[in-house]
């Protein structure tokens, strides 16, 4: 295998985004949970994009983790590898954007590397290095109240360079509407001063075309999957990859029951979660009893095993910003996350031993920790859900055929649940 792109992904969901987005621009894309073990098969592929756990842990992990994934994408040929963050730089001042970009640009010797989350499509833009969600500045949006790295902060060069060993330095707008050879002007100027990072503004779908021209021409990039969208447009306009269409299947149907988890506490998995119960069941867990481990987990399978023969079933541990802040006072903040992510786990593994092969999971540390437990090495990725979400048939998975949906808490229109089911067959 030889690959045009290889890619680091710090969390499954953001993967699952890159992924789709590779595979709508005419890469053929396959999604790892990990680093591939050597006697998976894997399909000739264009990108790989590697799924790691890596954005809420300790930095020297993550680090460790991001290092190994870069030398195995670059032994399979990847000239150009892509750390996959956030498209809300979640992250806070001990990173770990910060370290891994440090230490991935100092092991393939590049100058300045180019950043941005920006992707104007799903409302994320970068204007003189502030970024907006919609029409509000980072610490305006709901992402103030993150629960595991707000942010309060929409200067990315200062929240980069809170993060960084490096100088961090800007290319503006206006650099970037004069195109790539001004981009490389400003690139080089800015590495010929020591600064070896650089946020880069966008704010059209034209701006992430200009920029991945200049970034695919260097060894490392760091941003969302409006980065992979422009360096995947290079590497097909620059005749380095044939645009393969995108298959709208993945495979034959899979069929029984299906169920959805949510654990983000995102405005929008909330609303997702009030529109579903209007048409299936669903149950609300305890917070404060998953972190007191009063057998939560278990009473949610006891509800949820009798259901399943009737229709799909939502279980959700999401709760407002308020209710969780109060969980952390008491609890601490990385106990309760922790506490209720396996918990979540624990139901997906009780609900795929119960039959349950067509799986919906919201919220990034969610799917990370589902995936993990359900031991699935990788994905096909198939047809999209809604901006930034496939349909995923697993490969490898010890539970045999599997379809699953892995959303960002903030992706995902209002009957989302309902769409995806509608689009796993």
């Amino acid at each position: 295998m030889t690959l045009a792109l290889g890619c680091i992904a710090d969390d499954y969901t953001g993967a699952s985004d890159l992924a789709n987005t590779l595979t709508r621009a005419g890469l053929r894309t396959v999604q790892t949970i990990g680093i591939p073990a050597d006697d998976l098969a894997l399909p000739e592929v264009d990108a790989v994009v590697v799924s790691l756990k890596s954005r809420s842990i300790e930095a020297g992990l993550a680090v460790s983790r991001s290092r190994a994934a870069d030398k195995w994408l670059r032994g399979r040929g990847a000239g150009h590898v892509l750390f996959k963050i956030c498209s809300t730089f979640d992250s806070t001042d001990a990173g770990n954007i910060g370290p891994v970009m440090d230490a991935l640009r100092a092991d393939c010797g590049e100058g300045a590397v180019l950043v941005t989350p920006a992707f104007p499509e799903t409302g994320r833009t970068v204007y003189q290095g502030n970024l907006f969600v919609g029409a509000v500045p980072l610490n305006e949006s709901p992402l103030k109240d993150h629960p595991l790295n707000p942010m309060h902060d929409s200067n990315l060069v200062r929240v980069l360079a809170r993060q960084s060993r490096t100088q961090i330095g800007l290319v503006d707008l206006a650099t970037v509407t004069r195109g790539a050879e001004a981009v490389r002007a400003r690139l080089a100027e800015l590495a010929a001063k020591g600064i070896g990072a650089a946020i880069i503004d966008a704010v059209f779908d034209r701006d992430l075309e200009t920029i991945g021209l200049v970034a695919a021409e260097h060894l490392l990039s760091v941003g969302a999957s409006g980065m992979g969208l422009g360096l995947a447009r290079a590497l097909v306009s620059t005749g380095k990859v044939k645009s393969a269409p995108p298959s709208s299947e993945t495979g034959a149907a899979v069929g029984g029951p299906a169920a959805c988890l949510a654990g983000s506490c995102s405005q929008a998995t909330l609303q997702q979660i009030a529109v579903a119960e209007r048409i299936m069941p669903v149950l609300h867990l305890d917070p404060e009893q998953i972190v007191a481990g009063a057998g939560e987990a278990q009473r949610a399978l006891d509800w949820a095993r009798p259901r399943l023969a009737e229709g799909p079933v939502l279980i959700a541990s999401s709760a407002t910003p308020e209710a969780v802040a109060a969980v952390q006072a008491r609890h601490g903040r990385d106990a309760a996350g922790h506490a209720i992510e396996q918990a979540m786990a624990d139901i997906a593994e009780g609900l795929v031993q119960a039959g349950v092969r067509r799986l919906v999971v919201a919220g990034g540390e969610t799917s990370g920790a589902v995936v993990d437990r359900l031991r699935i090495p990788g994905f096909l990725v198939g047809v999209e859900i809604a901006a930034g979400v496939p349909v995923l048939r697993a490969v490898g998975s010890e539970a045999g055929d599997m379809l699953l949906a892995l959303k960002s808490g903030n992706f995902g229109g209002a009957e989302f649940f309902t769409d995806a089911l509608r689009l796993m067959r």
